[in-house]
């Protein structure tokens, strides 16, 4: 009798937090069109290639709202019916480039944000460019001297390396600007807003086909990718490490409450975007608590996929045997079937084989999984490889194309691989789903909550939530607001409650990355109190101590 194949599901978690301005509508960084225009078309195109490849591919429901409407104003804009509000793809669009030399070194400067050894050295034009830039900002004055066709240019060149790469190899327009090096003119730079118009509206109708031919499976996670457990309960971040300083706040008001609205509205918007209702989910950050999965499963989702290190501490071992790992588990209570992240596979594609010849990669994790399919000693195994779909590809020679092309096409042509999908493997006999008496409240990151939580300034950052929510639920409850207003106000509370506002401070991420997220918090919470009519607490224009406060825990993601 053939030995069994060994099931591997593969799970790309797409994220960006909202970058949108509160009550102006305005993008402060334009990291979701660009991620838009490189990951996720890339990512899509690669599942598309390859007739025999599967996966699990994961929108959070912000990064669908804010990718409708990029596609939303570049269609007004390009019928002359509307502005950009995303001031480096106005800029590309313009026939005019702005004279102010203050604005142009801002432009500048934002076409300097990006990978250089894998999104500037492989383009002499681009690099030249570059390192003029450089020259001039580093010089006082100099920077005076930035004329038109140079900032033309730089922003060409900018946006065609944010391009993905199977846009730039299957684009004649993209081709046809690459191949013409230097001196773009107003009608080079709409062609390219043209083309990337393109490719933001084919992205969410290109991950619906391949949901409807059974090629991939769709997930989500709830609405602003908030982290649920500790919405629910801040004493659940102490499951893990039990001395973990937590905020001054006894707990989050309304939690629960808060936490539905989270995942009700993400199934909304979800349903909008691909017509059918999801059945799983990754929880945003894999965080999960025994009370946020009861959550998950009472809004109909089948499964829930989180990190290693909360099963470990679930089943208070150091470590678990494959024969632990690699299977589903269903928490004792609960219909919500959980999954959880291989590490070590993960951690390998998200941050190892970066610096590795894609086919060496590639036999690489195909030798370890052969060594985990070898040593089976029951059917039904699962091995979970998850991480960002996005962010690791900007460290990988052409965007990962090498190496995505080689893996899909290394596991679905393997007789000794199954890539499939977690609602694939419920339906099958032969995975069984072992019960979990307990569960650790935990997330991928170290299999704990503290990425988001315990140290002063992640704890000043959730003080300053609480405060915002006490706020919003004062006004709510004593004025009159219409049916649309409220929604207005929930939303925007929702956004405040993302987890991406509590991640970055701490001592052990760069700092001026924090002081922007900090930044965009700030303005997020000051928009908050102005919906409401209250005024924002002065403590808002205080930036916390960067990189002084005791970092309790964190681990740096590959980009942004």
């Amino acid at each position: 009798m053939p030995a069994e194949r060994l099931r591997v599901v593969l799970l790309w978690h797409m994220h960006q937090p909202m970058y949108r301005e509160p009550l102006g509508g305005q993008y402060l960084v334009p990291w979701t069109y660009l991620h838009g225009i490189k990951d996720y078309s890339d990512m899509a195109a690669h599942l598309e290639n390859q007739s025999a490849a599967a996966a699990v591919v994961n929108f959070s429901p912000v990064l669908l709202e804010q990718l409708d409407d990029y596609c939303r104003q570049l269609e007004a804009y390009l019928a002359g019916r509307g502005e950009l509000r995303d001031p480096l793809l106005a800029a590309l669009g313009a026939e005019a480039l702005p004279g102010d030399a203050a604005i142009r070194r801002k432009l500048v400067e934002a076409c300097l944000m990006l990978q250089r050894q894998r999104m500037v050295e492989p383009f002499e034009p681009f690099r030249l460019l570059v390192e003029m830039a450089d020259w001039m900002l580093a010089r006082p004055g100099a920077a005076g001297y930035i004329d038109t066709q140079f900032l033309a240019d730089l922003l060409v060149w900018y946006h065609m390396a944010w391009l993905g790469e199977t846009v730039r190899r299957g684009e004649p327009r993209v081709v046809n600007l690459m191949h013409k090096a230097r001196g773009y003119t107003p009608d080079d730079r709409r062609r390219l807003l043209t083309v990337i118009h393109g490719v933001l509206k084919d992205i969410v109708p290109r991950y619906g086909a391949l949901a409807r031919g059974s090629r991939i499976e769709l997930s989500l996670n709830a609405y602003a990718h908030p982290i649920l457990p500790l919405l629910l309960d801040f004493n659940a971040a102490r499951e893990a490490q039990p001395d973990l300083p937590l905020p001054a706040s006894d707990r989050y008001p309304d939690g629960e409450v808060r936490a539905r609205w989270h995942i009700e509205q993400g199934k909304q918007v979800f349903q909008a975007a691909f017509g059918v209702p999801p059945i799983g989910c990754w929880p945003s950050e894999g965080a999960v608590s025994d009370a946020a999965v009861s959550l998950l499963s009472q809004n109909g989702l089948r499964w829930a996929a989180t990190g290693q290190g909360v099963l470990h501490h679930s089943l208070d071992v150091e470590s678990a045997s494959s024969d632990v790992l690699h299977r589903a588990y269903r928490l004792e209570g609960s219909d919500l079937a959980l999954f959880f992240r291989d590490d070590e596979l993960s951690d390998l594609v998200g941050f190892r084989y970066k610096d590795w010849h894609a086919d060496d990669a590639v036999a690489d994790l195909v030798n370890r999984l052969a060594g985990i399919a070898e040593a089976q000693a029951e059917p039904g195994r699962v091995v979970t490889i998850a991480l960002d779909g996005e962010n690791a590809w900007e460290h990988y020679p052409n965007n990962g194309y090498f190496f995505l092309s080689a893996l899909y096409r290394a596991l679905s042509h393997d007789a000794r691989f199954e890539l499939t999908t977690f609602g694939r493997c419920l339906e099958d006999s032969a995975v069984k789903v072992r019960s979990l008496p307990r569960l650790t409240a935990g997330s991928w990151v170290y299999g704990d909550l503290t990425t988001w939580i315990g140290s002063p300034d992640k704890n000043r950052a959730w003080d300053m939530l609480v405060d915002a929510k006490n706020a919003c639920q004062e006004a709510l409850d004593a004025r009159r607001f219409d049916a649309q207003q409220r929604a207005r106000v929930e939303r925007q509370l929702g956004v405040c409650e993302g987890s991406d506002w509590f991640w970055w401070p701490g001592d052990y991420n760069p700092e001026a990355v924090v002081a922007q997220f900090e930044h965009l918090y700030r303005l997020q919470l000051q928009g908050l109190y102005e919906l409401i009519g209250t005024t924002p607490p002065g403590y808002l224009d205080t930036p916390f101590s960067h990189g002084k406060a005791e970092a309790q825990g964190g681990a740096m993601r590959p980009g942004n």
